[in-house]
């Protein structure tokens, strides 16, 4: 408890003992149960209430309304709200919410009159027939109160102190849209021929991972195709898009969170995409779709050997490839007399350590569970990916963060899923992080064991011997 009185008049030498007991008691007592502080909403329920009216204007398609939320001295994001309103106009809404999250959010800059406020917002929405549970994001707007009212008058203040927020597609341009049997494609300032290609190959990989993978998942997915790998960066949260230029696709998860799991995008990044091969676009989008179906089973508990490494198992799975094909890093360093003594580790799958381990990465991922679906069989191999993810529900992840595989061809590793909790490979150092990662390798053996009746080391050993076998 805190907020105790100064100069407050102190008891009696004689009443010390009594005072302390029932100090004592009321301690006891209260410990815990002091009332939370008020959160931004109740501090401030005029800008809930301006934001309330914002997204009913959204949903309803009130035009008009939503202006009335932009402070009409604010010329130039006043015209690019109106432009963002319009590029909404195709896109089905189911839901569209904003929640103000914190105030001074960020340092904002000099000038401006009127009382002003550094928000923090949440905006939460659903696409009808679609998402089951939001896609949220986060927005800093600058607030500033005129004639008695709060209005928002920049989205951009923050972004000098690292508060950019995150960018949608109708932040980018008018967004088209293409159906498919199982998929919704949005796109902007592209061709609809582009559009209709994913929507095909994305309605493919659905029965595709249906047939690998029997968990419980809605068998939709939702395609967003910008027209640049910068526009791809900013729907990711990153206004740096030299991370992702490599990258053909990704899908933002949040894995682990049961029932009610967020909805996935999968992001498609025009400049790879459009180098890769026939077979190479259609192992994309299965592996990305993987993602989706997989996510409530993947945790922060889960090696990304195993999630990557099923992910393309499945988008391999109807293909006759040669595994010297598929693997051709890996492939090439077995043949060099380089097998690999261990099983990828999650550092492994990240642009740091160059194309060709990272490839060598992803590939060893799949011949790993290629190797348990021919030797134990493919039930088991998705009884084990359930089992080696529980100890981390709640904590997920589906693939290693801002990165992925190089997508030159068909034989390489597709993409990656980013994900919206941290993962294993987290900020953590020293001890600590050693400390963490024998755990993980603890529990991973023991889910090893319940399912393949093998420990970790038994499996490597294994492991390296199919590889040797596979692509000598």
């Amino acid at each position: 408890m805190s907020g105790q009185r100064a100069g407050r008049r102190r008891p009696s030498r004689a009443g010390v003992a009594g005072c302390a007991a029932l100090l004592l008691a009321l301690l006891a007592q209260l410990a815990g149960c002091a009332p939370p502080a008020p959160s931004s909403r109740d501090r401030f329920p005029d800008v809930q209430r301006m934001l309330d009216a914002r997204a009913r204007a959204v949903r309803d398609r009130d035009a008009a309304a939503f202006l009335d939320t932009t402070d009409p001295r604010a010329t130039g994001y006043r015209a690019r709200q109106r432009e963002m309103f319009g590029n909404l106009a195709a896109v089905p809404l189911a839901d569209w919410r904003y929640d103000l999250v914190a105030t001074g959010a960020f340092p904002l800059p000099d000038g401006g009159s009127g009382e002003r406020l550094a928000a923090q917002v949440r905006l939460r929405y659903r696409l009808k027939g679609f998402d089951t549970a939001p896609v949220t994001s986060v927005q800093y707007l600058t607030l500033t109160a005129r004639d008695g009212r709060w209005r928002i008058s920049s989205d951009t203040d923050g972004a000098a102190a690292g508060r950019a927020g995150t960018r949608q597609l109708w932040d980018q341009g008018p967004v088209q849209l293409v159906r498919g049997r199982y998929t919704l494609v949005l796109g902007t300032a592209v061709d609809p021929a582009r559009l209709r290609d994913l929507a095909d190959r994305a309605d493919a990989a659905v029965p595709a991972v249906r047939a690998a993978w029997r968990g419980n998942w809605p068998g939709q997915v939702v395609v967003e195709a910008p027209d640049s790998v910068g526009r791809m960066a900013q729907l990711l949260g990153s206004d740096d898009p030299s991370g992702y230029t490599g990258i053909a696709a990704v899908t933002t998860t949040e894995a682990g969170a049961a029932d009610a799991a967020p909805a996935d995008r999968v992001i498609v990044n025009p400049d790879a995409y459009d180098e890769l091969n026939d077979l190479g676009r259609t192992v994309v989008l299965t592996h990305e779709t993987t993602h989706v179906a997989t996510r409530t089973a993947t945790t922060a508990a889960t090696p990304l050997w195993l999630s990557e490494g099923f992910a393309d198992w499945v988008a391999y799975r109807g293909s006759r490839r040669a595994p010297a094909v598929a693997a051709p890093e890996l492939s090439r360093a077995v043949a060099a007399g380089q097998l690999p003594v261990r099983l990828p580790a999650d550092d492994d799958f990240g642009f740091k350590g160059g194309a060709d381990r990272l490839a060598r990465a992803y590939e060893g991922g799949w011949l790993a569970c290629r190797m348990i679906a021919d030797k134990w069989g493919e039930a088991t191999l998705m009884a084990f990916y359930r089992e080696a993810g529980k100890s981390g529900k709640g904590q997920g992840h589906a693939g290693p963060p801002a990165s992925a595989a190089p997508s030159a061809g068909a034989g390489t590793p597709s993409g990656t899923a980013v994900s919206g909790a941290p993962g294993p490979s987290g900020t953590s150092s020293g001890a600590t992080e050693d400390n963490r990662q024998s755990v993980r390798a603890t529990r991973l053996d023991r889910a090893m064991r319940a399912q393949l009746g093998v420990g970790l080391a038994e499996f490597t050993r294994q492991w390296r011997a199919y590889v040797k076998g596979e692509l000598h």
